[in-house]
Order: C-alpha cells, then sequence, then structure tokens
C-alpha cells in the first residue's frame, strides 16, 4: 500500500472510531422519558448500537496508536516518540481536564445552565484542579488518554517484549489468560494492555500483512475474524469471569476493527475531507456538546420518543458539523490556542 494511502485510510478509521465513541456517550431515553417501559424500549435501542458495536471504538484507537508508535520504532528513537507524544498526547490531556473542570465550575453558578448540568455546585479549589487534571474527574471520555499515556510509558518494555515473535506471542497470552480469569494490574487496565501490545506485535512482526494492497485473502482472513467475533460475542466460556471486560467481549472488540481494516479496500476510500481530519479535537470536545444537546432538549423538547431517538442518531452529524466550525474558527484566529487544544496536529 502506497504511503498516501495508508495514512489515508487511518483517518478514514480513526473517523469512523469518533463517529461511535459519540454514539457510545449519547444515551438519552432515560433523561426524556424517564424510568418508564417506552424509556426502557428506546433505551435498548440505542444501546444495542452504542454497547454493542460502537464498542469497538476505543480499542481500535488504541491498536491504531499504537501500531503508529511502534511502525517505525527502534530503542534509539525512543525520547524523540516521547517528545512528540508530550506534546500530542499530555499537554492536550492536561489543558482539556482543566478547561472541563473549569466548565463545571462556571456552568454550575449560573442558574439556568447549573439546572442543566445538575451535578450542585461544583468546589473551585487547587486540590479539586487537581483532581480533575490528573484523573480526568469532570472529563469522562479522557480515561482512555489517561490509559494511552501510561502505555506510552511502558512503550520501551512492551517493545523489548514483542521484539522476538515468541516472547510477544507468550505475552498477549498471559494477557488474555489474566482478563479470562479477571485478572487486574495497578493503574493500567489489562484490556487496554492487550490492544496496544497487540498493535506493537503487528507493527513489529506483521508490518506486511497491515499494510499490503487490499486483496482477496486478506479480505477472506479479515472476515473469517469478523465471523469468529460475531459468534463468540456475549459467549460464555467455561471459568471465565463474567463482567464488562469478559473474554468474549475483549475478542470481539480487538478482532473487529483488525477484521474491518483488512476488509476494506483503500483505493475505494476517496482523499479524506477536512471535516474529517480533526479527529482528536472531536474526541475532546463531542462530550460536552453531547450533555449539552440531551440536557438541553430534555429540558426544552416535548417526550416522545422520537425526539431522544432522533437525536441519539444525528448526534454524530451535530458534533462534526459544530466542533469542525469551531475548529475552523480556532486555526483562523486563535492558531496558537489550536494548536495546543489539538496537540499540534
Amino acid at each position: 500500500m502506497e504511503e498516501h494511502k495508508f495514512r489515508n485510510k487511518i483517518v478514514w478509521f480513526t473517523f469512523f472510531f469518533s463517529i461511535l465513541v459519540i454514539w457510545v456517550h449519547s444515551y438519552n431515553a432515560v433523561l426524556f422519558l424517564g424510568s418508564t417501559k417506552t424509556g426502557y424500549r428506546t433505551d435498548y435501542l440505542e444501546r444495542f448500537l452504542g454497547s454493542t458495536v460502537a464498542q469497538i471504538a476505543v480499542p481500535g484507537f488504541f491498536l491504531i496508536s499504537s501500531y503508529l508508535f511502534f511502525r517505525t520504532f527502534t530503542m534509539e528513537r525512543l525520547w524523540l516518540k516521547w517528545n512528540s507524544r508530550i506534546r500530542s498526547v499530555l499537554v492536550p490531556y492536561i489543558v482539556w481536564n482543566f478547561l472541563y473542570y473549569m466548565g463545571y465550575v462556571i456552568g454550575s453558578r449560573i442558574p439556568v445552565l447549573s439546572d442543566i448540568i445538575g451535578k450542585g455546585k461544583v468546589p473551585f479549589t487547587i486540590l479539586q484542579a487537581a483532581e480533575a487534571v490528573l484523573h480526568s474527574t469532570y472529563n469522562y471520555v479522557f480515561w482512555y488518554l489517561n490509559q494511552l499515556i501510561l502505555l506510552i510509558v511502558l512503550a520501551p518494555l512492551i517493545y523489548l517484549i514483542v521484539k522476538r515473535k515468541i516472547t510477544g506471542i507468550l505475552f498477549l497470552s498471559a494477557l488474555f489468560a489474566a482478563i479470562y480469569v479477571g485478572g487486574s494490574l495497578p493503574f493500567v487496565n489489562l484490556d487496554a494492555m492487550l490492544y496496544y501490545t497487540f498493535g506493537a506485535f503487528t507493527a513489529v512482526h506483521g508490518k506486511t500483512l497491515a499494510e499490503k494492497a487490499w486483496d482477496k485473502k486478506g479480505c477472506f482472513i479479515g472476515l473469517i475474524l469478523l465471523l469468529t467475533a460475531y459468534f463468540l460475542y456475549g459467549f460464555n466460556f467455561p471459568g471465565a469471569a463474567k463482567g464488562e471486560v469478559a473474554a468474549s467481549s475483549v475478542i470481539f472488540r480487538l478482532f473487529v476493527p483488525v477484521s474491518l481494516w483488512l476488509m476494506v479496500p483503500e483505493r475505494y476510500l476517496f482523499e479524506a475531507k477536512k471535516w474529517m481530519r480533526q479527529n482528536f479535537f472531536l474526541y475532546a470536545i463531542h462530550f460536552a456538546m453531547v450533555r449539552l444537546i440531551n440536557k438541553t432538549g430534555a429540558f426544552l423538547l416535548p417526550s416522545v420518543p422520537a425526539v431522544p431517538l432522533g437525536i441519539f442518531l444525528f448526534m454524530p452529524g451535530i458534533c462534526v458539523f459544530f466542533s469542525y466550525q469551531i475548529s475552523r474558527f480556532l486555526k483562523k484566529f486563535l492558531p496558537g490556542i489550536w494548536c495546543l487544544l489539538n496537540g499540534g496536529r
């Protein structure tokens, strides 16, 4: 695959995952309809998309982030890679967490907004600000960046493990076994470590398969993975731990992004538009938009099932439109702020 087509495919996939993430956070049926039978039916429809299909998004982000990090990685380039991620990941993480915190602090003191926010008067203290910045207390969706930062710090160790095929395979197997029995690691989520390590292993040993031009063989492999993910989703493996990070769920969330990458022919993907290239900014700002739109809508619009379901379905389009317009404004009039918020992308 040509480099240009590879990069264009990356943009398409990150944009697709961004759309799915918006749906993950757009549930609104109970907010509009209350704890009623109608509300739960509508909620079920929303969660089928948001809690099943869309849950491949964050694993997809981990895979892409890891693959791009390790694609040209050597230990000699470690500081170069880390310095790059300080600007593109760590700084925006701190800035956005603080902005979300300040948004809640200010909004909770404005009468109409405080009713919509529904958190009471958010305290404004140094300790509270530090907690918000370090742990994404008021910016829930940045748990992904929190995990990504920790995994980037562990990148040299991960590289040394996956550098040899046998140790990489054994480590991936150990991670899956730990997930299977319900184990855990301090600070880092086991499933996040699995997705990130798989991306690293692929970048070191599977670059030919990952970056070759689309062909029937790769598409067939992708189809097999997709069918495997479908049939194993929700399957109760004997002795496996249950819960959000069950073994079957992890397989589903790993196999589907990989299968889609192999099955989608890059030659049919037109050049990504400008509004498709603002994925980090969209990821960072969409949560505030979703919450504001849903809570304001529940406050002002009629409580009938078509309203929350319609808002839910169109939420990605709404967020993409407004985030793109905001990004255009920032690029034109406040380029320094834009660079800071978007991590220099």
